[in-house]
């Protein structure tokens, strides 16, 4: 898998996009890929034009596309779909928006390049327990990096996402069993399955409510701040699955 990246902000040079990017590979080819055995390569890409449309697919180039542009929403992108009309997944890393959660955008940049990894069409759910609730069972995206993304680590000096491992999306615990990459614990306690480290939230479906829900990290201000911004976008993964047709 080829993903595309093209760097439409002004304000980070394409230079600096390839350092990120070559740590990212890294990353998906060292880190990731032993665990899921599935992978990707980021490739950065010559922009045309001056706004990304995810109609045209002008810059597409490989088999995805993620889309580097300053500011916090769609306003400075044309197009934005559930998915375009060939069903090619994409895109997008608003800078302003990193800036305002105070998350470095190679994080972001990671933290998206490896869901469009997982769920490249962005719609897969999978069975679990409620991350609060455990008695309940819930729908929950097929999302890698969610559950852990206040949580990064260094690669060459580039941030990067941490990310969950198969066993997250299973059901009960098992003595030793590490359910994301850093394994880092709270309170002596590390990542449950289908639960949630400070500073994350999830996004999942009730199937007896028939509604979308985001559960966070509970008392995590960092957690709402994240929350409440990114929603701010309409914009994302979680928010076009639980408001499909919207733009």
């Amino acid at each position: 898998m080829i993903i595309s990246v093209i760097n439409h902000s002004r304000t980070i040079s394409d230079e600096a996009v390839q350092v990120v990017i070559r740590a990212i590979n890294r990353q998906i080819s060292q880190d990731f890929e032993p665990y899921w055995s599935f992978g990707a390569t980021l490739r950065l890409e010559g922009a045309i034009g001056q706004h990304p449309s995810t109609q045209t697919l002008s810059d597409m180039r490989g088999d995805a596309v993620l889309y580097l542009l300053d500011g916090s929403n769609t306003l400075s992108a044309t197009g934005w779909h559930l998915a375009n009309y060939k069903d090619i997944p994409y895109g997008f890393v608003f800078l302003g928006l990193c800036a305002q959660i105070g998350e470095a955008w190679s994080t972001t940049l990671s933290h998206e390049a490896l869901e469009l990894v997982g769920d490249p069409m962005c719609n897969l759910l999978v069975e679990g327990n409620h991350p609060i609730d455990r008695r309940r069972r819930v729908f929950h995206l097929f999302e890698m990096c969610d559950a852990v993304q206040a949580e990064s680590y260094l690669i060459d000096g580039v941030e990067v996402s941490n990310f969950v491992l198969p066993s997250y999306f299973s059901l009960g615990e098992q003595e030793g069993r590490r359910n994301d990459f850093l394994g880092r614990a709270y309170d002596g306690k590390t990542l449950k399955s289908f639960g949630m480290n400070p500073g994350g939230y999830l996004n999942i479906f009730d199937p007896k409510s028939g509604k979308w829900e985001q559960p966070a990290y509970e008392g995590d201000a960092p957690a709402m701040l994240r929350k409440k911004t990114k929603s701010k976008s309409k914009a994302g993964r979680g928010y076009r699955r639980a408001h499909p047709g919207r733009s």
